[in-house]
């Protein structure tokens, strides 16, 4: 890739996102680049061509990372596409030997002697983050990292494909969750029913891509000296300022006041829908009448949000009309597309993407804001030359994605006109339900790491466990298959990205100080 092409590629910055290029890195190249700048660096040179050095591969990585980002979106929204699943497999292959290449600058400026002067230009943190990179690769690993993606690949093609019967429609994982709000009982009792049928009969599959997952990573974890893979995700993570004891004290302050608490709200809950007891198909139904939806459709959605950007300041209204001018969306659920939300950047280009799973729920609102809180940090971030910098920490990310769920309660109305206070009710209340569950998935994961040759049934029996210490009121007695202990499989964090999920309950207790700050003086 020359300098040519890519100041071709610079080009672009009115194209829509169908329009920007794509080129599968040439390795040869991308290798000969690195070369050129370990040479640099091994010739013992000045500061300032030792800075130079970097910065030159700061951008060689971002270039990567954008073709890299580019071919994960086009597979994310349709995994039966060949094409895209052919990029996709490529730099799941050659990824391990490009970090290899990486790290071999890592190293070299990491002995560098002018680590007074890198530190100067690029932060402590940089050096901090790439201490951790280079702790947590060797060569030795890189079989063990291409199967590792291997499988979790599998169980998107697996959860992306799925196929649900209700009554002779056909849903998938996601459109499926909009029976679960209906207010027959019946007609949800059916819909999670027909849920828990796919995973059982999908179970054998995850439960052994998960099984494999868990001891690969445990391989890995030991072939670099650390005691368990707990500790070495830790590290890998970017968690460089707290660790996984001051996060067992954050869960038992969950235990003590929260669960208490959201018990109470399951309470209410029951009474409002006229139940003795909620079960498992009532959990999403907070109100006799129905949930909060919002008026519109997919178009009409949107068009509210970009209203709302438009006035909650010139900067989001500057975002989200490029976001839409350049088709840096897309929401709508359909079939072989992956499940989930996310946000991701294009870093050469400066752009965002969200991407999710429109369902005609009441969370169409809350994806969208919650994911152009991570795309407008980003967008804000765009002019960053150093690839550390453009995203921060997965905690610290949260914390933009719920935050600016909060800081646009004032244009809720837009969206649900006279639902806007049952909405307000139900996004914060849901906050709140979300707290146990959260610190759940992260203990799971804990003790699973912690015991790596338990069996798929001695899973099932922990998870099953946590939910009677984080979620008492569960009650899956209609649904056998979910009262097992089985839900974990459904969370997609658990299986592709090991301990990202109590980043989103550490953002919370944050984006609720937001919400809280807000009421008493939005200026600030």
């Amino acid at each position: 890739m020359t300098q040519a092409f890519w100041r071709t590629i610079m080009s672009v910055s009115e194209q829509t996102f169908s329009q920007l290029p794509y080129v599968r890195p040439d390795l040869s190249a991308l290798k000969a680049s690195i070369d050129v700048i370990t040479s640099t660096l091994d010739a013992s040179p000045d500061a300032e061509k030792t800075l130079a050095a970097i910065r030159s591969w700061n951008s060689v990585r971002m270039q990567f990372s954008t073709m890299h980002s580019l071919a994960e979106v086009r597979y994310t929204q349709n995994v039966a596409d060949t094409e895209a699943k052919s990029e996709k497999e490529f730099f799941d292959a050659e990824y391990p030997t490009i970090t290899e290449w990486f790290t071999s600058v890592i190293k070299r400026i990491l002995a560098s002697p002018h680590r007074d002067a890198i530190v100067g230009a690029f932060g402590n943190l940089f050096i901090k983050r790439l201490e951790a990179g280079d702790r947590t690769f060797d060569p030795s690993i890189k079989d063990l990292l291409v199967e590792e993606t291997r499988l979790c690949t599998e169980y998107s093609d697996i959860t992306a494909s799925a196929k649900i019967d209700v009554d002779g429609t056909t849903y998938n994982l996601s459109s499926i969750l909009k029976l679960q709000i209906d207010l027959d009982r019946d007609v949800r009792l059916k819909a999670v029913k027909a849920q828990y049928a796919w995973l059982e009969q999908n179970s054998e599959r995850i439960e052994g891509i998960y099984d494999r997952l868990v001891k690969l990573r445990t391989e890995r974890a030991h072939a670099l000296g650390y005691p368990s893979y707990t500790e070495f995700r830790y590290e890998e993570f970017g968690r460089v300022d707290y660790t996984a004891n001051d996060v067992a004290v954050f869960r038992q302050a969950v235990i003590d006041h929260v669960v208490p608490l959201v018990t109470r709200f399951r309470q209410a809950q029951a009474r409002r829908l006229g139940l003795d007891q909620i079960e498992l198909h009532d959990e999403r139904v907070q109100f006799v009448d129905g949930n909060p939806l919002a008026e519109g459709d997919h178009d009409w959605i949107v068009d509210k949000a970009q209203r709302m950007y438009a006035d909650l300041s010139p900067e989001t209204h500057e975002f989200f009309d490029l976001m839409l001018q350049r088709e840096l969306l897309d929401l709508k659920t359909r079939e072989n597309k992956a499940t989930g939300g996310y946000c991701t950047s294009f870093p050469t280009y400066g752009v965002p993407f969200i991407f999710a799973n429109f369902n005609k729920t009441t969370h169409d609102v809350e994806v969208l804001t919650h994911e152009a809180g991570h795309a407008f940090q980003a967008y804000r971030s765009r002019t960053y030359d150093v690839p550390e910098y453009l995203w921060p920490t997965a905690e610290a990310c949260e914390i933009h994605s719920m935050g600016m769920e909060f800081l646009t309660w004032p244009w809720m109305d837009l969206f649900f006109g006279k639902q806007t206070d049952k909405f307000r009710f139900y996004h914060l209340q849901g906050a709140l339900l979300f707290l146990p569950y959260g610190c759940a998935v992260d203990q799971f994961q804990h003790w699973v790491y912690a015991n790596p040759s338990a069996t798929p049934a001695e899973r099932n029996a922990e998870w099953k466990r946590l939910e009677g210490v984080y979620m008492p009121w569960r009650d899956a007695s209609s649904v056998p298959y979910a009262a097992h202990g089985t839900q974990w499989q459904f969370q997609k964090h658990i299986i592709e990205a090991p301990f990202y999920y109590i980043d989103y309950a550490l953002a919370q207790t944050c984006a609720l100080q937001y919400w809280q700050r807000s009421l008493e003086d939005r200026t600030q």
